[in-house]
């Protein structure tokens, strides 16, 4: 028989944790398999924390690690892999958007024999125009600008074999989107597709930073297509002027006013004051990610445990 392992990070979720346990323990039990569930509370303001020591206090099979602040979710879902024990490791929110029935599929996916087992959302309700777009957006871009073949339109919702979770813990890196390292490592993957339900209470705490910064984290550790990008402005930029230059000669010899070369001096200076400092911030990202790697602090600091 297999061993079950629910690593679900929480963030002032003290209205959906109650509602989630209901709705998870019978799913899970109805398998007549051993589970757990890993609570990690990243650092909550709200309720989450004694919430979580009432569900631990009352069922074993709960347990909790506390963070002394917020850490973010990457961290959270990395802490709760770092204490699974389980065969299979299922990761998903709190808030019921990753609806529980699914994961049922996923362990039905992993006994036929596949060790990842992406969540896909067809339709995400409850979430701006704004929000979907860009979520679209920064999927295609990532299989453009990486060389992993990412799918499109999933998150962290994922069941995970045993192997593929001491891989993911064997890498390094601080930055990290465990969504891009889950298909970086390989091993035999497959997606299970479900509509993503609106949150059962409180307001999602991705902001427009959170999700630029887990963009970062995504895009420029596993890519190399920014630091290739000045290369390609700088010949674009080269072969435009090239393209004027032969521009004002044949204006020049066919006798027609255009306005002289200062009519384009301060255009050009400006466009190509901009592309500098594009490439150089860009450059800078890099280095800072090599400042906090070298820096080599831990990914996340421990509070306290409930059954661990």
């Amino acid at each position: 028989m297999a061993k079950y392992s629910l690593v679900v990070p929480a963030y002032n979720e003290e209205k959906s944790l109650p509602l989630f346990y209901e709705a998870v323990v019978p799913l899970m039990e109805s398998l007549g398999e051993e589970f757990e569930m890993i609570f990690v509370n990243d650092g909550s303001r709200d309720g989450t924390k004694e919430i979580l020591r009432g569900l631990a206090g009352r069922d074993k099979r709960v347990k909790v690690c506390n963070f002394s602040r917020n850490f973010g979710q990457q961290a959270a879902f990395l802490c709760g892999f770092s204490e699974a024990t389980g065969d299979a490791v299922i990761a998903m929110d709190a808030d019921l958007q990753d609806p529980p029935e699914v994961a049922l599929l996923m362990i039905e996916k992993w006994k036929e024999g596949y060790d990842v087992v992406h969540g896909k959302r067809r339709r995400r309700e409850g979430e701006t125009v704004f929000k979907r777009a860009t979520a679209s957006l920064f999927y295609r871009f990532m299989r453009k600008a990486t060389s992993l073949d990412m799918p499109a339109d999933v998150g962290d919702f994922k069941l995970y074999d045993r192997k593929v979770v001491d891989a993911v813990l064997s890498l390094g890196e601080h930055d990290r989107l465990l969504r891009a390292q889950a298909v970086w490592v390989g091993f035999r993957q497959t997606t299970v597709e479900f509509d993503r339900p609106e949150r059962v209470a409180g307001e999602t705490h991705y902001t427009l930073k959170k999700m630029v910064k887990l963009a970062e984290s995504g895009v420029f550790p596993n890519s190399d297509f920014p630091l290739k990008l000045p290369l390609k402005l700088g010949l674009g930029l080269l072969g435009l002027s090239l393209a004027c230059f032969v521009v004002f000669i044949v204006l020049v010899c066919c006798g027609v006013y255009f306005g002289g070369l200062t009519a384009w001096l301060f255009p050009a200076l400006g466009t190509a004051a901009g592309l500098l400092l594009f490439c150089h911030g860009l450059s800078n990202i890099y280095l800072s990610m090599i400042y906090s790697e070298v820096q080599n602090r831990p990914k996340y600091i421990v509070e306290d445990k409930f059954n661990l």
